[in-house]
């Protein structure tokens, strides 16, 4: 795991900035920091040692015919298998590490090496011969990549924060961007918080040559169709499938020169995981989780009964909730975008905790994406039957419904009555709700909702798909690379720590996706294969407990502890963003809130997380 920079100019390139730049990335590796200059064109690389510690490892690595030069973020699990592929004599590679893996399977076999890769990685390798830059990113967006292509120059980097090292690029916002953020906390696909930098989607690479940008995906799990012939199948062979292919999945990932353990929350994501570690090591394997003083909030004795089942190395670290709040300048520090999931707060601590004795550490994100976990498809389960009805029926139902003098029933009654079954899925999905907008009019009427993000997505998947299938794709698509993954990659590398997903192996996303909905969540029940398979391994009178996740008290925190500050940040603002926020509006979230008269706390959270961005940029 790593930070990559990387430039192509019209001028020669400045060392000095180059070096600025990667220094913004320091904590992504500590380890080595080198740079690679040839006249205008610069790659700079932070290595956070994981795969042969010798300094032959280090990176920018020049290929073994001096064309190829290239910086590597990421982890490509079956290299050793690659290397006997690539037919090169086992004592002409120079390395034990997987990054001269992908520069010989470049070279051997041009830019169809992506589909040959399993893991996870963002990378640039530049062609001398060709004066090329190719790039990629992996299957399911593990790894960031951020460009710039503007004067005719390109610039990438793991952050945004280290290209504004590199050059004087504007830092106007994306209004785009802003609303997506405002409408469901993240923002999604190859945007990014600035009008000029990009991020290449997941699944994606991209060639830079003679001044011109192409772009090209590779791969694509929407397209898989179901395979409702599973549904004939003896359920336990089903999950014996899985079995064998999860533990291939944790089993690759265990391959380090460096200590490893896993995050354990005691839920049946990360419980499967860490009990597969337990089957395949041959020594204890070491978790962590955090636990807090207030019952409410605290998970850790979860934790500690599957711990202690599975005989593993656990340490828990029992703190405060409010005292997550002392994290807030390492994560202003890291989160260089506007960033609404406070579940990042207990994952920097978790990964704080954890690199105290390990430098890798597998987790079990993903799960709910692929198997069912949310309780948003049990919804979507139950509004598909209202898309059947003709639309003056559906409108007829929604008018009657949102009479009813119920919060839930008013939310349903509008969901019902959106275009179609994604639209409906987004607005279930997005923390605007039917508050009053946070945006001024002429941001909403020149922007696009994630509603229609949604649907347009909806698209390029198989006719006939099951709706609640193709709202768990939705969320693998969108919400996973561009929210969850994000706050792991980077709470995580906040304290130089790897974190490896085994259910994110592009084997398990592809069997997932031919699994029929109906496997995934029956009968109410969430993750329904799944769960049967962690039966296996775990009591399911250990594992069967209401799905909590990393919870954060944020709306007591804009009631007490971050009041003020959000007052004084909406008012030092005010004149600068009167033109982007209507502030009106704010104000009056803000006091509804204060007042305990409704919690709006989800959105003037993802407003505090843009103001307090905004204040620092």
């Amino acid at each position: 795991m790593c930070g990559i920079v990387g430039y192509v100019s019209n001028h020669r390139i400045q060392e000095e900035k180059l070096k600025k730049s990667i220094d913004t990335l320091y904590m992504r590796g500590p380890d080595c920091q080198k740079l690679w200059i040839d006249d205008n064109v610069g790659l700079a690389h932070s290595r956070l040692s994981i795969q042969d510690l010798s300094h032959n490892a280090n990176q920018p690595m020049v290929s073994s015919c001096k064309r190829y030069v290239i910086v590597y973020n990421g982890e490509i699990y079956n290299f050793k298998d690659l290397k006997n592929s690539i037919g090169i004599d086992s004592h002409a590679w120079s390395t034990h590490c997987d990054t001269e893996v992908i520069l010989e399977s470049y070279k051997k076999w041009g830019k169809e090496c992506v589909l040959k890769f399993n893991g996870m990685f963002a990378f640039s390798i530049w062609d001398k011969k060709e004066e090329e830059l190719f790039c990629a990113r992996d299957r399911m967006g593990k790894k960031p990549f951020y460009y710039s292509f503007v004067d005719n120059e390109f610039l990438f980097a793991s952050r945004p924060s280290a290209l504004f090292e590199l050059k004087n690029i504007s830092k106007e916002i994306n209004l785009q961007a802003l609303r997506l953020h405002m409408d469901i906390g993240y923002i999604p696909n190859e945007l990014s918080i600035y009008k000029h930098v990009k991020m290449l989607p997941p699944a994606h690479t991209l060639t830079f040559s003679k001044n011109k940008l192409s772009i090209e995906r590779y791969w694509d799990f929407r397209q898989i169709e179901t395979d409702y012939s599973l549904l004939d199948k003896d359920e336990e062979l089903l999950i014996d499938e899985l079995d064998e292919l999860l533990t291939s999945a944790v089993k690759l990932r265990m391959i380090s020169d460096v200590p490893f353990g896993a995050f354990l929350s005691g839920g049946i994501d990360s419980s499967l995981i860490v009990a597969m570690m337990t089957k395949i090591s041959n020594r204890d394997v070491h978790t962590f989780s955090i636990g807090f003083d207030e019952k409410r909030w605290d998970e850790s004795e979860h934790a500690e009964t599957v711990a202690k089942y599975l005989k593993t190395n656990h340490k828990m670290e029992k703190m405060g909730i409010d005292s997550l709040l002392k994290l807030m300048p390492t994560f202003m520090k890291n989160f260089d975008e506007p960033f609404f999931d406070s579940s990042a707060f207990p994952t920097m601590a978790v990964s704080r905790l954890a690199k105290k004795d390990v430098t890798v550490a597998l987790t079990g994100d993903g799960a709910d994406e692929l198997f069912g976990g949310y309780h948003y498809y049990n919804i979507v389960d139950k509004l598909k039957y209202f898309y059947k009805l003709p639309n003056f029926l559906r409108s007829f139902i929604s008018r009657i419904l949102y009479i009813v003098p119920s919060h839930k029933i008013k939310l349903l009654s509008q969901a019902i009555n959106k275009a179609d079954i994604p639209a409906a899925f987004a607005y279930s999905r997005s923390i605007i709700k039917d508050y009053d907008n946070v945006l001024v009019d002429d941001v909403l009427n020149n922007t696009k909702s994630i509603e229609a993000y949604f649907s347009e997505a909806s698209e390029h998947m198989p006719q006939g798909l099951d709706e609640v299938e193709k709202s768990m794709r939705l969320d693998a698509y969108f919400t996973m690379p561009d929210e969850y993954l994000q706050k792991v990659d980077i709470g995580s590398m906040a304290y130089s720590l790897e974190t490896r997903s085994p259910f994110l192996d592009y084997r398990v996303v592809e069997w997932a996706a031919k699994l029929p909905h109906s496997l995934k969540v029956k009968n109410g029940v969430n993750k329904y294969l799944l769960r049967k398979l962690a039966y296996r391994y775990v009591p399911r009178e250990i594992l069967d407990r209401p799905k909590q996740g990393f919870s954060v008290p944020v709306s007591k925190w804009l009631k007490d502890e971050l009041k003020s500050d959000f007052h004084d940040k909406l008012y030092n603002q005010k004149d600068s963003l009167s033109k982007t926020l209507n502030i009106s509006n704010i104000e009056k979230l803000f006091e509804l809130h204060t007042s305990d008269k409704r919690d709006v706390h989800p959105l003037l959270w993802a407003v505090y997380s843009f103001l307090n961005w905004n204040s620092v940029k």
